[in-house]
C-alpha cells in the first residue's frame, strides 16, 4: 500500500477520530460512564435488547480506535484515541455488568417457577390415585356424553347441549384426564382403551367447538401404547373424524394440529411387523388420501410435517403410500416442493431404492430422476430459477455420494449421468458455473486459497512470499493427513471413472468452445473457462492418485484437447485446445510450486530435498550473515545504532526505532564486549529494561487486543535470550537489574491483600501483563536461566499456583510457554497441573502433553505422565488421554514402548477399545493381552454383537464424511477418514493371533455364511449381517498373515459375485470396500487382478489399498425393472338408482378432473339450489358415497373442502354408525361391473333436457322449477371422444 503525505494521514486520522468521539459522547452522558435511564420502566428481556444493541455499538467503538492505533499518529491524535479506546472499554464493562445482574435475576426468577412446578407435580398423586381420577374422569364424560339429547330434539336440554358451557366442561375434563396421563405413564395401561376412546368420541362431533375437538385427539393419542391399543381406537370408527379435520381450513389449525398428531402417534406406535421385515402401518384408505391432500397443498401450514410423514410412513409401508397416491405427492415435493425438506426426501427415496421388494414402486427412467430436473431443464428459466437450482445440485450431491443413487444413475447405460453432464453445453454462464461448482463438491475437491487468483487470472509467481516464520502445522489434524488409505478415495475414484465414461472432460472442453464466441466479455468468459479447466486438473490430479496406472493413463491423454490444438484447419479449435493445455500447464506447476506435499510432515522432521528446501536455505543465510555482521560492527556504527532507536533520548516507547532495536537486540548485543558497553558505557540497557519493569506501568499498561503490541512481547524474549548469551548478562538480568524482582513481588500480591494485583485475571486478559508469562518460559530454556528463575523463587511461585481459586488462566500460561527439555521444576509443574482439581486446567494440561509428545522424540516421562491421566476420575480427561497415546502409537516404537509398561484399561470400557486394538498388532501386546483373557472375552463379543455395531459405525462415517458440514468432526476424530481398526484385522498380524483365529474357527463360519446367503435381498437382519461378516473377511484380508485364510477358504470369488450380482446396492459397496481392503498387499492385489479388479500402486510400486474394477460397466449395472400398480382394495358401492343422485355423484366425479372440474362445480351448485336435490345433500348415506369417493379417488384439499361444504350433514357417533352401516350394505361383490349405461352418466350434466322458459337467469333465481319431464334417454349432445374418419374413402 503506498505511502500518503503525512497533512493527509493526520487530516484522515483526525476525521476517524473526531467521528468516533462524537458517536461515543452521543451515547453517555459523561466521560467515564454510560447511562441506563431508558430501561427504566421496561421488561427485563426488553432491557436485555437494548444493553445487547449497546454492546455492539460500544465494541465496534473500541474495534475501530484499535485499528487507529495500529497507525503512524501525532502525540495528540494518539493520546485521543487512547482516551476513547478506555471510555470504550469502561462502558463496555459497565453495560456487560448490567446484563449479567439482569440475567441472573431471568435465571432466579425461571428457577422459582421450575420449582414451584415440581413442587406441584410432587404433591400430584400416586399410581392408585391417579387411576382413580383418571376412571372418575372418564365416568365423568361418560356421563356428559349421556346427557346429550338427538340433533333433532327440539327441549331446551338439546339447546344447552350446544351450548359452550357444555364444551367448556368437556374441555376441563378432558384436559384434567391428559395431565394425569402425563403424570404417570402407568395410567394409560390400568384403563381399558375402548372405554376412554368411547367416552371421548362424542366430543369429536361437528357440534363441539374446535378445542374440545383438538383436546379430544390429545386424550386419545395419550392414551395409545402399543399396536393393540392403536387397532381397538381404530375399531371405534374415528377415521372419519380425522378426515373431517384434515379437510377444515386454517381457522381450525388447532383442531388440525393435534389431529395430524393423532396420525403421528399411531404411525409411530401402531406398527405391526411381518416376514422379512415389511411392516403394516394401520391407516386407512380415507385418512392417507386426506393427508397426501394436505401434504399437496402449497399453502397449507401443516404441509412440511406432512411431508415428513408421509416420508417416514414410505420407508415403513411402502405399498400403502403407493396404494392411495403418496409417491407421486413425494417425488412432486422434490422437484418442486419446499427445499428445507427436499434432502429428507432424497434419502427416503434412495433407501427405497436399496431394496427390491421397495423399488418396484418407482418408475426407472422417471420418478427419481425428478430430482434433477431443477438442473437439467434450466434452459431458458429466470434469475428466479438460480436458488432453485443451487438447491438441486446439493440434492444431487447427496444422491451421488449415496450407493443407491450413484447405482440408479448409473442405469440405463448412464442415462441420468449423462443428462447431468450435459448441462454443461447449457448456452448460460450462470448455469454452467452453478453445475461446475457441483462437480467441484461432488469430487470432494477442497479447493485452495490460491484457487481464486488462478480464476481471475492473475500470476502466482509472487503468490506465496517467503516467510521468516517456519510454517505452522496443525497438531490436531497431522495424523489425519499422513495416510494414503481412505474410504472416500476409493468411493471418489470410482466417481472419477464413471463421469469420465459418461463424458465430463469432453463436456468441460465443450464448454470452452462454447465460450470462444464471448471473447469480447473478457472478464466473465476467461474465469469460466479457467473454472472448466481447473476442473479438468482437478480430475486428472484426481485419477492419478486414486485410480490404477491403466485407468488412469487413458483419462490423461485427454484426446479430445490435444484434438483441437492440434486442428490447423480450423483456428478458434486450436485457440480453445492451446488456452486449455496452456491453463492446465500453468495449473500443474503452480500445485507442484504452492502444494509441494499432499502428505504433511512433522515439524522436527522436515524434508531436505522439499521443494521449499531453497527458500529456508537461503532465510537461514541472511539470517547467519546478518548476526555476523553485527558481530563484526565497529564502535561508531554501535554506537550509532544505539543513538538511532531513540531509547536514551525520549522514554515514549512509540518514538522507538522498532526495527534497529530489534536488530540490535538480535546482533550486536550477542557479542559479549556489545552488551558489556551497553550494559556500563551507556544508559541504554537501563532504559531499555525499565520499558519493561511491571511496576513502571509502560509495557505492563499496553493493550492485549491491538495487535502490533504483540511485537514488544517477542522483543522482551529476544532480550532475555541476548542476556543468557553473555556473562555480563546474565549477572546484569539476575543481580542488577530489579526485573526479576519486581517479577516475584508480582507473584507474592497474589496471595497478599492487594485488591489488583499486577497478575490479575482482567490484566492478564485485556494487557500484556500475559507476555512475562512467555518471557519466563524463555528464560526455562537455558540452564542459566533456570537458576536465576531459582534464586528468585519464582518456582516457588509457580507451585503456589495450584492454591488459587478460579486462576487457571495464570497456570495455563505458566505451563504452556515452559519449556521440559530437562528434567527439573518445569516438569514437577506439568505434572501437578495434570493432577489440579480444576477440569479444564487437567484438559488443557492433558493437551499439551499430548503435543508434546507428538511433536518431540520418545521421551518415557512423557508416556508415563500421559498413562497416568487414563486412571483420572474425570472421563474426559480419561478420554482425551486415550486419544494422544492412540496418536502416538502411531509410531512402532512409542507403540512398543507403551505396550512394555503393561498399562491397566480395563476400567476405560468403550474408550479404551481402539488403543486395546492397537496393542493386538505388536506380538508383545498380543501376548499381554491374551494373557490377561482379553482376546477371548473380546472375540465372542466381537463374532456376536460388535461386527454389526462395526458396520454401523463405519456406514455413518461415510454419510458424516459426504454429506455433512465441515463443522461436525466428531466421527472425524474416530475415524480419522481411514478404515476403522476392526478386532479381526489387528488379531491377524501376529502369529499368535493367526493361530487363535484359526482355532476359533470363526473365520470358517464368517466364509459359510458368505457362501450361504451371497444372493439374500429380502431379509434386513441377514443383510446387515452379512455387510459385517463382509468387513470382517476384508480386514482380515488386509494383512499378509490373514490372506492364507481367504485363500484356503476360496472365498473371493464369491465376494466378486456378489459385488457384481447381488440386488442390493449397499452390498455392492460393501464388497467394494472389503476388495478394497484385500488390495492392501501385494499378494492380494494379483490375486484380484486376476479377476479383472485393478489395484492403485504407490510410485514405489506398492498397493495403497484401492482396488477398482476393469470391467466398470458390469458393477455398476442394476437389472431393470418393471414398475408394478399396488392392488386397489375392493371397497367397489353399488350405484345410486334415482336419476338426481347419479346426477349429483357424477359431478362430484368430475370434479377430479382438472379439465371439466369448473362446470361440475357450477352444476352441483345449480343443483344444491333446487328443492329435489335438497334432500340428497342432508342424506347421511350419500355423503357416504361421497366420503366413499373422494377416498379412493385424486382429489384436491380445496375440493375436498368444498365437496364436504356441499353436504349438510353434521358427523356425530349416530352419522359415523349410519356410515358403517351403508358400508355393509352398499357394497358391491367381487364379480359386480357397472352396466353398460351407466358409463355415459359421467357427462349427463351437459345433456339433461331444458324447458324452454328456462334461461340462464334462472340459474340465479332461488324457484321451484317444473317437474322433470320422463326423457327418453339419449346420447348425449357432448362426446370427448375424438372424431375418426379414414381418409380417402367416400362414406356410401
Amino acid at each position: 500500500m503506498p505511502h500518503l503525505p503525512q497533512s493527509n494521514t493526520s487530516s484522515t486520522v483526525s476525521s476517524l477520530v473526531s467521528s468516533a468521539v462524537t458517536l461515543v459522547n452521543g451515547t453517555s452522558e459523561t466521560s467515564n460512564g454510560i447511562s441506563f435511564e431508558e430501561l427504566e420502566g421496561k421488561e427485563l428481556s426488553e432491557q436485555l435488547e437494548i444493553l445487547d444493541k449497546k454492546l455492539v455499538q460500544e465494541n465496534r467503538i473500541k474495534d475501530g480506535a484499535e485499528n487507529l492505533l495500529s497507525m503512524a499518529l501525532t502525540d495528540e491524535l494518539r493520546q485521543q484515541v487512547v482516551s476513547e479506546l478506555s471510555i470504550a472499554s469502561s462502558n463496555i464493562e459497565a453495560i456487560t455488568k448490567k446484563k449479567t445482574d439482569i440475567e441472573h435475576i431471568l435465571k432466579v426468577q425461571k428457577a422459582q417457577s421450575n420449582q414451584s412446578k415440581r413442587k406441584e407435580e410432587a404433591d400430584g398423586d400416586d399410581f392408585r390415585t391417579a387411576l382413580r381420577n383418571a376412571q372418575s374422569c372418564v365416568s365423568t364424560l361418560t356421563s356428559l356424553n349421556a346427557s346429550i339429547p338427538a340433533p333433532s330434539d327440539p327441549s331446551p336440554s338439546a339447546v344447552l347441549s350446544n351450548s359452550p358451557d357444555l364444551d367448556r366442561q368437556l374441555v376441563e375434563v378432558m384436559t384434567k384426564l391428559v395431565q394425569i396421563f402425563q403424570r404417570n405413564l402407568r395410567v394409560r395401561y390400568g384403563l381399558e382403551t375402548h372405554e376412554v376412546v368411547q367416552a371421548v368420541i362424542p366430543a369429536l362431533a361437528d357440534r363441539r367447538s374446535k378445542q374440545c375437538r383438538a383436546v379430544a385427539y390429545r386424550v386419545i393419542r395419550h392414551a395409545l401404547v402399543d399396536a393393540n391399543t392403536v387397532r381397538i381406537t381404530l375399531e371405534q370408527q374415528i377415521d372419519w373424524y380425522l378426515v373431517r379435520s384434515l379437510h377444515r381450513d386454517n381457522k381450525f389449525a388447532v383442531e388440525k394440529e393435534q389431529a395430524i398428531k393423532l396420525i403421528r402417534a399411531i404411525v409411530e406406535v401402531g406398527v405391526v411387523s411381518h416376514d422379512k421385515g415389511s411392516r403394516k402401518v394401520p391407516l386407512s384408505e380415507p385418512v392417507m388420501r386426506a393427508f397426501i391432500a394436505v401434504a399437496e397443498q402449497a399453502d397449507d401450514p401443516f404441509r412440511l410435517i406432512c411431508i415428513q410423514t408421509l416420508a417416514e410412513i414410505i420407508v415403513l409401508d411402502t405399498d400403502l403410500v403407493a396404494r392411495t397416491g403418496g409417491v407421486r405427492a413425494l417425488l412432486h415435493a422434490i422437484g418442486e416442493g419446499p427445499l428445507e425438506i427436499t434432502p429428507l426426501l432424497a434419502f427416503t427415496f434412495l433407501h427405497l431404492v436399496d431394496s427390491p421388494r421397495t423399488r418396484v414402486y418407482l418408475n426407472v427412467g422417471t420418478d427419481l430422476e425428478i430430482a434433477l430436473s431443477a438442473v437439467t431443464d434450466a434452459y431458458g428459466k429466470g434469475p428466479e430459477h438460480v436458488d432453485r437450482m443451487k438447491s438441486c445440485t446439493k440434492v444431487i450431491q447427496l444422491m451421488l455420494r449415496t450407493w443407491s443413487g450413484l447405482l440408479y444413475f448409473c442405469m440405463d447405460g448412464l442415462r441420468a449421468i449423462r443428462s447431468l453432464v450435459d448441462t454443461l453445453r447449457i448456452p448460460s454462464l450462470e448455469t454452467r458455473e452453478i453445475v461446475l461448482n457441483m462437480f467441484f463438491e461432488v469430487f470432494n475437491i477442497q479447493t485452495p486459497e490460491w484457487h481464486q487468483p488462478f480464476l481471475a487470472g492473475r500470476r502466482l509467481t509472487t503468490y506465496q512470499k517467503a516467510s521468516s516464520e517456519p510454517p505452522k502445522y496443525e497438531p490436531e489434524h497431522f495424523e489425519r493427513n499422513t495416510h494414503a488409505v481412505k474410504l472416500t478415495d476409493q468411493y471418489i475414484g470410482l466417481l472419477v471413472l464413471v463421469f469420465t465414461k459418461a463424458g465430463l472432460l469432453a463436456a468441460c472442453i465443450l464448454s470452452l468452445d462454447a465460450l470462444t464466441s464471448m471473447l469480447e466479455e473478457f472478464t466473465i468468459g476467461n474465469s469460466m473457462t479457467r473454472k472448466a479447466t481447473l476442473l479438468i486438473g482437478e480430475i486428472l490430479q484426481l485419477a492419478n492418485r486414486v485410480l490404477p496406472l491403466s485407468i488412469a493413463a487413458k483419462i490423461q491423454a485427454v484426446p479430445k484437447i490435444f484434438t483441437l490444438a492440434s486442428d490447423y484447419h480450423d483456428g478458434e479449435h486450436r485457440i480453445v485446445g492451446s488456452s486449455a493445455l496452456s491453463m492446465i500447464d500453468s495449473f500443474n506447476r503452480n500445485r507442484t510450486r504452492l502444494e509441494p506435499s499432499t502428505v504433511k510432515v512433522a515439524p522436527s522432521r522436515i524434508r531436505a530435498n522439499s521443494v521449499d528446501d531453497a527458500i529456508r536455505r537461503g532465510q537461514r543465510q541472511v539470517e547467519q550473515v546478518k548476526i555476523k555482521m553485527g558481530m563484526q560492527m565497529d564502535d561508531r556504527t554501535f554506537q550509532s545504532y544505539l543513538l538511532d532507536t531513540q531509547v536514551m533520548a525520549t522514554r515514549d516507547h512509540a518514538k522507538w526505532n522498532f526495527d534497529i532495536l530489534q536488530e540490535l537486540i538480535e546482533g550486536p548485543l550477542l557479542n559479549p564486549k556489545r552488551m558489556e558497553e551497553a550494559i556500563k558505557g551507556a544508559r541504554f540497557m537501563r532504559r531499555l529494561m525499565a520499558f519493561f519493569h511491571p511496576f513502571g506501568g509502560r509495557f505492563s499498561t499496553m493493550h492485549r487486543r491491538v495487535k502490533v503490541n504483540h511485537r514488544w512481547v517477542r522483543l522482551g524474549c529476544s532480550l532475555l535470550t541476548t542476556f543468557m548469551a553473555s556473562t555480563d548478562g546474565i549477572r546484569y538480568l539476575s543481580s542488577e537489574d530489579p526485573f526479576m524482582g519486581q517479577i516475584a513481588k508480582c507473584f507474592a500480591q497474589l496471595h497478599g491483600p492487594e485488591s489488583d494485583p499486577a497478575f490479575s485475571k482482567k490484566r492478564i486478559a485485556d494487557t500484556l501483563t500475559y507476555g512475562y508469562l512467555e518471557m519466563l518460559g524463555t528464560l526455562s530454556k537455558h540452564k542459566e536461566g533456570i537458576e536465576i528463575l531459582e534464586k528468585h523463587n519464582i518456582f516457588n511461585a509457580f507451585y503456589h499456583l495450584s492454591d488459587l481459586k478460579n486462576r487457571d488462566d495464570l497456570i495455563r500460561g505458566v505451563i504452556e510457554h515452559l519449556d521440559y527439555t530437562t528434567n527439573g521444576h518445569p516438569r514437577i509443574i506439568l505434572s501437578k497441573a495434570l493432577t489440579s482439581s480444576n477440569k479444564e486446567t487437567q484438559k488443557f494440561a492433558t493437551a499439551l502433553l499430548g503435543e508434546l509428545i507428538r511433536n518431540s522424540s520418545v521421551n518415557a516421562w512423557t508416556l508415563r505422565l500421559l498413562m497416568t491421566q487414563l486412571y483420572d476420575p474425570a472421563p474426559e480427561v480419561r478420554a482425551m488421554a486415550v486419544h494422544y497415546l492412540e496418536a502416538a502409537c502411531e509410531s512402532k516404537e512409542i507403540l512398543e514402548l507403551v505396550v512394555e509398561m503393561q498399562p491397566t484399561m480395563s476400567h476405560l470400557g468403550d474408550v479404551g477399545n481402539s488403543l486395546l486394538l492397537k496393542f493386538m498388532s505388536t506380538p508383545t501386546g498380543f501376548r499381554y493381552l491374551y494373557g490377561e483373557g482379553y482376546i477371548d472375552r473380546e472375540m465372542d463379543i466381537w463374532f456376536n454383537e460388535r461386527n454389526i455395531y462395526y458396520v454401523v459405525q463405519v456406514e455413518v462415517f461415510l454419510a458424516q464424511v459426504f454429506n455433512s458440514s465441515s463443522e461436525d468432526d466428531d466421527y472425524h476424530l474416530v475415524f480419522e477418514g481411514t478404515v476403522p481398526p476392526h478386532f479381526y484385522g489387528e488379531m491377524v498380524k501376529t502369529e499368535l493371533g493367526c493361530q487363535i483365529l484359526q482355532e476359533k474357527g470363526h473365520f470358517v463360519e464368517f466364509a459359510q455364511f458368505i457362501r450361504q446367503h451371497a444372493h439374500e435381498s429380502e431379509d434386513p437382519e441377514l443383510i446387515m449381517k452379512l455387510k459385517s461378516v463382509l468387513w470382517a473377511v476384508g480386514n482380515v484380508g488386509s494383512t499378509e498373515g490373514g490372506l492364507p485364510f481367504l485363500e484356503e477358504e476360496e472365498i473371493i470369488p464369491f465376494i466378486l459375485e456378489i459385488a457384481n450380482q447381488s440386488l442390493i446396492p449397499s452390498l455392492r459397496g460393501t464388497c467394494f470396500f472389503a476388495l478394497g481392503l484385500i488390495s492392501s498387499t501385494s499378494q492380494g492385489a494379483e490375486i484380484l487382478d486376476d479377476y479383472q479388479w485393478e489395484a492403485t500402486l504407490s510410485p514405489m510400486g506398492m498397493p495403497t489399498g484401492l482396488c477398482i474394477p476393469v470391467e466398470v460397466d458390469r458393477f455398476i449395472s442394476l437389472p431393470s425393472w418393471k414398475a408394478i400398480i399396488s392392488e386397489e382394495t375392493n371397497t367397489q358401492l353399488m350405484p345410486p338408482t334415482s336419476d338426481p343422485e347419479v346426477e349429483v355423484i357424477t359431478a362430484i366425479q368430475n370434479l377430479a378432473n382438472s379439465v371439466i372440474a369448473n362446470a361440475a362445480s357450477r352444476s352441483l351448485a345449480k343443483m344444491k339450489s333446487r328443492p329435489e336435490y335438497r334432500a340428497i345433500f342432508s342424506s347421511p348415506a350419500m355423503f357416504f358415497r361421497v366420503l366413499h369417493i373422494i377416498s379412493t379417488s385424486r382429489y384436491r384439499l380445496p375440493v375436498r373442502r368444498y365437496i364436504m361444504d356441499l353436504f349438510n350433514v353434521e358427523l356425530d357417533a349416530k352419522v359415523v354408525a349410519t356410515f358403517v352401516e351403508c358400508a355393509r350394505t352398499l357394497k358391491a361383490s367381487p364379480s359386480y361391473r357397472p352396466p353398460e349405461s351407466d358409463l355415459n352418466r359421467r357427462f349427463s350434466i351437459f345433456g339433461r333436457a331444458r324447458n324452454p322458459e328456462e334461461s340462464d337467469e334462472d340459474d340465479e333465481v332461488d324457484e321451484e322449477p317444473p317437474p322433470l319431464p320422463n326423457i327418453k334417454r339419449e346420447q348425449p349432445p357432448l362426446n370427448l371422444r375424438p372424431v375418426s374418419r379414414i381418409v380417402g374413402f367416400r362414406s356410401s
